[in-house]
């Protein structure tokens, strides 16, 4: 079964390798989508402190994590799941659904994963220098 899981991921810290630990225990081959720094300002306002290339290299060095690969800048979600096809897609706690996906994607099973300690580990937290672990 082939796994989806996209975000941010400013800060690889904690939380985050627990949401790819959760997300590879659902299948045998997971793949990653960094989102594009314009989408990350797009959406949340700012843009990350980190390079969308520095976030997806930090990705790339976890052994639970079959490809790793930037979205398309620009609304187009859908596009980049069209092109992995997932059998699932993990979604973190705090991820809303995407609109549209569900519909155009009904042979996916969505799946929202479960948070670890989201007080200690938020990449906003980082932001912001607590950084306590």
């Amino acid at each position: 079964m082939r796994v989806l899981c996209s975000g941010t991921f400013d800060y690889l810290h904690p939380g985050h390798v627990s949401f790819i630990e959760q997300a590879a225990a659902l299948g045998d081959e997971l793949f990653v989508v960094v989102a594009r720094d314009e989408n990350v300002k797009r959406i949340k306002g700012h843009y990350p402190d980190q390079t969308e290339e520095e976030r997806k290299l930090a990705l790339q060095e976890l052994p639970q994590i079959d490809d790793v690969r930037l979205g398309y800048e620009g609304k187009n979600l859908l596009r980049v799941v069209s092109d992995i096809a997932p059998d699932i897609i993990a979604l973190g706690y705090d991820q809303g659904r995407p609109p549209g996906l569900a519909e155009a994607f009904p042979q996916c099973q969505l799946v929202v994963l479960g948070p670890h300690h989201p007080e200690k580990f938020k990449s906003s937290l980082f932001r912001r220098g607590i950084r306590s672990q």
